[in-house]
């Protein structure tokens, strides 16, 4: 029979149940003013005329509150709330046209009771059904995966009684650390102790899969339970994380795979949206690099907080394509205008800025790869630095509000020309700095985790390709955090920003890319070194073995958001910038990649040529074409 079909008859099953108790609620409140002593008593003539105006008030009621919207299975407290209101509603009209209409032999009594009845009648069924289903209460026995779940909290509850509703699964028990939860049920799935005695529950329970229940699961033990699972050979996933939630209630529907992201032990930045919705809300918003995967992610969070214009530039033709294909799926198209162009080319960003006069640029647009700048420096340059500069100045010409620098660690102290070209774009905004109305404000973070090109994508490649992992050197380091977190930085300092801010992000301890390298080869089910080499390749050049986050001179101190520092500006001589500024911009003209060097070293005194490392108990090998352990 064809769903809706089906749908229908269960609705008209469900509407005549229910109008059949209208019909016994009004005779047992008869009855009950009658003391139940004998029917024949009964004013029938009344009862009679009474349920001729009831049934159609009563039903009337029943579904505009949208009482058959669900079906019985389903049955929860809202459905009740609704029934409950639907019968009180019914019951007030009922009782106003009784006495409208001078209906005469109605006892008062009987319309008191005629409510209760009817609110027994219409959910005592609907619950029940609901629990006989929950509990699965069938003359064969239930098959499905036998699935443990990790806590009994919140999202326990509402994960064991959605597994309880799909035949795929089968819960067999419950682990929670709480000690006063062991022995207690949910939907009839008992705790069995603490998370401790994982592996032997597995072994007992022969289990299928694990599922972590907890958005607000620890990394340490998304650590431990993936290790067991990986070392017994048992599935495991997770439902999202609260900000993955956004306010969905937590299901089967939301699981997923454990991600490299769940394991490095970082909480997300939460951001202030009433403070993003004041900043953004209404105004024309400028997004530079909006095909890249920081600038892609502006674009999407920017839509979200409601800006008049969203201005979204890039240089790729594809890139320009994909993302305007994306927000339009997020906004009216007359919101979303998507640009060609490079910020490179001065007259191109005049005629951006003239027709869409921006109020905010959240400057996105930089080559980021180390290695590939140091082999094309003129080009890193005139990207990173002089594009950056042109985009300020527009950005000072045109009355911007605020211009926001996307920057990046490898500004601090740089070993190489990305970062020394960033750190010089820096300095440049800092100079411009209370020279008009244009507030300049800089955010600098480290590498983001599964960007395009960064080191996450390459070893999921190269797992999948069997191995080897190749990683640099075996103690360098790096800051991580996920996209959405550094966009959130981005906004958030966007929006706290006065002029002259230096933003970092608390990024809490670095970690050692080998690490996450043995990390993700777990999370495959392998095991590194046994099933997948790693294979040391020797940093490339300009490649530091620990990124810093501030120079020594930038003291930090708190913000009023508890992930956002902020560094000390350091003031730089402008005339002197900007005659660097001129010949550098001659220098790539001529393509001399050595003056070029130089003067970056005039604008960055720190910068200095990392030395390379090895390891003299390792042979070196030849770099692999596509390693890229940046993403910042």
């Amino acid at each position: 029979m064809p769903t809706p079909w089906r749908q229908f008859l269960r609705r008209a099953a469900a509407f005549a149940h229910d109008l059949g108790w209208v019909a016994l609620a009004l005779l047992l409140g008869y009855l009950a003013h009658a003391n139940f002593q004998s029917l024949h008593t009964l004013n029938y003539p009344s009862l009679g005329t009474l349920l001729l105006l009831a049934l159609p008030v009563q039903a009337g009621c029943l579904w505009a509150f949208g009482v058959y919207r669900s079906l019985w299975r389903f049955t929860s407290l809202p459905d009740v709330v609704r029934i409950l209101k639907a019968v009180a509603v019914g019951t007030l009209l009922i009782a106003t046209l009784a006495f409208l209409l001078h209906l005469q032999g109605v006892p008062r009594a009987a319309l008191v009771l005629y409510p209760v009845f009817l609110l027994v009648g219409l959910t005592a069924p609907r619950l029940t059904h609901r629990w006989l289903r929950d509990h699965h209460l069938h003359p064969v026995p239930r098959q499905g995966r036998r699935t443990l779940v990790i806590g009994a909290g919140r999202g326990g509850e509402m994960v064991v009684r959605d597994l309880l509703k799909d035949d795929t699964y089968l819960p067999v028990g419950l682990l929670d650390d709480a000690p006063d939860k062991k022995g207690s049920e949910l939907h009839g799935v008992r705790v069995l102790g603490p998370v401790t005695r994982l592996e032997d529950t597995i072994d007992r329970l022969e289990v299928d899969l694990v599922l972590i229940a907890m958005p607000t699961a620890p990394a340490d033990l998304m650590r431990r339970v993936t290790q067991t699972c990986t070392r017994l050979k048992v599935d495991c996933v997770t439902l999202p994380t609260l900000a993955e939630l956004a306010g969905t209630p937590a299901g089967v529907a939301q699981l997923r795979d454990i991600r490299i992201e769940d394991l490095l032990g970082r909480q997300p930045v939460g951001a202030d949206t009433g403070l993003l919705d004041r900043f953004i809300q209404g105004r024309r918003v400028l997004v530079t690099g909006a095909a890249g995967s920081i600038g892609s992610e502006l674009c999407r969070q920017v839509l979200a907080h409601g800006p008049e214009r969203l201005i979204a530039l890039d240089h790729s033709e594809f890139g320009v394509y994909s993302i305007d294909e994306q927000l339009r799926q997020l906004a009216p198209p007359e919101r979303v205008i998507s640009r060609l162009g490079d910020v490179r080319d001065a007259a191109r960003m005049r005629d951006l800025f003239s027709e869409w006069r921006p109020q905010l640029v959240l400057h996105a647009a930089a080559y980021k790869h180390v290695h590939l700048v140091e082999q094309n420096v003129v080009e890193g340059v005139r990207t990173n630095l002089l594009g950056t500069c042109t985009v300020a100045d527009l950005a000072v010409e045109f009355g911007v509000e605020k211009f926001l620098l996307v920057s990046t660690d490898k500004a601090v102290n740089p070993g190489n020309v990305m970062g020394a070209s960033k750190r010089a774009a820096e300095i440049y905004c800092q100079a411009r700095q209370g020279s008009a109305d244009t507030n300049f404000i800089i955010t600098r973070f480290g590498n983001v985790l599964d960007s395009a090109g960064s080191v996450v994508p390459l070893f999921r490649r190269q797992i999948e390709a069997g191995g080897p992992v190749t990683v640099t050197h075996p103690e360098v380091t790096r800051f991580f955090m996920t996209i959405p977190e550094a966009v959130s930085l981005i906004l958030q300092s966007a929006a706290m920003g006065q002029g002259g801010e230096v933003f970092v992000l608390d990024m809490g301890e670095p970690i050692r890319i080998v690490d996450l390298a043995r990390q993700m080869i777990r999370l495959y089910g392998l095991e590194p070194e046994r099933d997948i080499p790693i294979r040391y390749i020797g940093l490339r050049p300009g490649e530091k073995l620990h990124e810093e986050l501030f120079h020594a001179q930038e003291n930090l101190t708190g913000t009023v958001h508890s992930k956002i520092l902020q560094a000390q500006a350091r003031n730089a001589d402008r005339d002197v910038l900007q005659g660097c500024l001129v010949a550098m911009g001659q220098a790539c003209e001529r393509q001399d990649t050595q003056a070029v060097r130089g003067l970056l070293k005039q604008v960055v005194p720190e910068f200095t040529e990392a030395p390379v490392h090895t390891r003299p108990d390792r042979p070196r090998a030849q770099p692999a074409d596509n390693l890229k352990i940046v993403g910042g």
